[in-house]
């Protein structure tokens, strides 16, 4: 026959969440029920319909071999003596209650740090028995009961709101005895879920880090030849969220990736950190202007003024002669290489070492004209870049004011932006772990 065990717990306080262990510790009182139709109990059991046993009965009674598996300590409370019980009732069923400190152990993932939801199962089943001996589940009435004080299913820490659920279904868990199906255990499951408090996080951290990226903004109103007021308020805000980045990584749980709030943290760092070269490239194109302009103005006064082409030197000009640079003899040459061309057009020349010589001197002049090609286009790409930044520092010089008007409404309107994208991604990623 399969024995069918049913249990309930009554959770008591909850005394600590370790985060760095991963570990979640209560004070509860656990309560097993069980038929045993070998016990025959002939004594009276009164108003009460049960008899509590002694210690010395308790040895002959068989106890399920109870195993949470994601157990790390169970302690039991003690007073003057162990606070447990075992009661037999007229129909041959047993209760056992023990009241323990009991330490889950609960994979943690912090990712989604500080909007992180942990989910903690713990399985209740047996060991030895499989689910064809031994089946276990939660009590029909009460499985999960709680102090008046404690809340409606759930209890408030600094940290954390933990709240419990029991899954009504038994589950099915293997320990590695085989694969068969004769081979898996009954188990009754217990959810615990702990939610992070936001409220501490959003004024600690994700507040002042707003307010320095605002007050970064305030740079651009400033007048960019006052260099120590406009730097002083970067570099202040500047250092600032690194400080707090560091104090939050080290306070934070350890995880494999970049947290939640990291993240937050580290764009603010970034807006900042483009407001102070936004203003870096103000004063490297304020003092590239000057110098441009110095080196305008020498250059036209060195620059001597070229008289106007007069229609005397014109006609002068065009009465040359062409052929008046060439030699009577340069003439006789080329007009007795253009015969020989043409009288020798129609034949074939065999192949000497002249040919040899003019076929190599082709070769040799095609790679030279492609290499200075590349030469030329490498340097034609430097050029129209430096004229690129030339235009851009030149317009950054003389335009200031209008740059500064542009990231005064550039960058909170990208803060603002990012600030929706981050707060409706995660709160989804989070939505979606509850």
């Amino acid at each position: 026959t399969i024995t069918d065990v049913s249990i309930s717990l009554y959770i008591n306080r909850i005394s600590a969440v370790d985060e760095n262990k991963e570990e979640i510790s209560f004070d509860a009182f656990l309560q097993v029920i069980w038929e045993d139709s070998r016990i025959k109990p002939k004594t009276d059991f009164g108003p009460k319909h049960y008899i509590e046993l002694t210690t010395e009965e308790r040895h002959a009674i068989w106890v399920p071999d109870l195993y949470i598996r994601q157990l790390r300590e169970m302690k039991v409370l003690t007073v003057f003596e162990e606070i447990s019980s075992l009661r037999l009732y007229e129909n041959s069923t047993i209760s056992l209650s023990i009241g323990a400190t009991i330490i889950i152990k609960c994979d943690m993932d912090f990712v989604l740090y500080p909007l992180d939801v942990q989910k903690c199962p713990v399985d209740f089943s047996s060991y030895k028995y499989t689910l064809s001996e031994m089946t276990f589940r939660w009590k029909d009435e009460n499985p999960l009961s709680f102090p008046i004080d404690f809340g409606d299913g759930f209890f408030r820490l600094p940290k954390y709101v933990v709240s419990f659920y029991t899954e009504k279904e038994s589950q099915v868990v293997n320990y590695g005895e085989g694969i068969l199906i004769s081979d898996n255990h009954c188990s009754a499951r217990l959810e615990i879920t702990l939610s992070r408090e936001v409220k501490s996080y959003l004024l600690e951290n994700y507040l002042p880090s707003t307010l320095f990226v605002s007050i970064s903004w305030g740079s651009f109103v400033v007048v960019p030849e006052i260099v120590p007021g406009r730097m002083v308020l970067l570099v202040t805000t500047l250092l600032s969220l690194v400080t707090m980045f560091d104090t939050v990584r080290n306070n934070s749980p350890d995880a494999l990736e970049l947290k939640c709030l990291e993240v937050w943290l580290i764009s603010c760092t970034l807006f900042v950190f483009l407001a102070l070269l936004e203003y870096f490239i103000v004063l490297f194109g304020i003092r590239y202007d000057k110098h441009w302009r110095t080196a305008k103005r020498i250059q036209t006064n060195l620059t001597p003024a070229t008289p106007p082409p007069s229609s005397a030197n014109i006609s002068n000009s065009a009465e040359i002669p062409m052929t008046s640079n060439l030699s009577a003899q340069q003439r006789k040459n080329g007009l007795e290489n253009a015969a020989r061309m043409f009288s020798g057009a129609n034949k074939i020349a065999p192949e000497d070492s002249h040919s040899k010589d003019v076929s190599a001197n082709y070769s040799n002049s095609t790679e030279n004209l492609q290499k200075a090609q590349k030469v030329t286009s490498i340097m034609m790409g430097r050029k129209r870049f430096r004229n690129v930044a030339d235009v851009a520092l030149l317009f950054a010089g003389s335009q200031r004011g209008k740059l500064d008007q542009i990231s005064l409404i550039l960058f909170p309107a990208s803060f603002l932006l990012f600030t929706i994208l981050y707060w409706v991604l995660y709160l989804e990623e989070s939505r979606k772990r509850l």
